[in-house]
């Protein structure tokens, strides 16, 4: 199994959502204003000012599909403005894997 990150642009959330149907993605969990570091400076969904918020993705797939997803994503991400990381991982609980 892999276990996929995925930091991107809020605003860019339906996109991703609609690129992982495309794949064929059936299950992932998304955070919506996440905060941090990145290249593209601070993003604090704080900010009164200037709020700038990113999105975390979340999920878990064979490999197989996870080589998919990347090959899909990678030429999207400078557009999403973020990241993506990629771990081996193992499925402790919950309903048989079908990803």
């Amino acid at each position: 199994m892999k276990r996929l990150e995925i930091v991107i642009d809020e605003e860019k959330l339906e996109d991703l959502i609609a690129l992982l149907n495309e794949v064929g993605v059936r299950g992932y969990t998304f955070l919506r204003q996440a905060s941090g570091l990145g290249s593209r400076g601070t993003r604090r969904p704080d900010d009164i000012f200037f709020e700038q918020t990113n999105a975390m993705m979340i999920l878990a797939c064979e490999e197989k599909q996870a080589e998919r997803l990347v090959t899909t994503l990678r030429p999207r991400l400078k557009e999403f403005g973020g990241m993506c990381l990629i771990s081996d991982c193992a499925w402790v609980i919950g309903p048989a894997v079908s990803y």
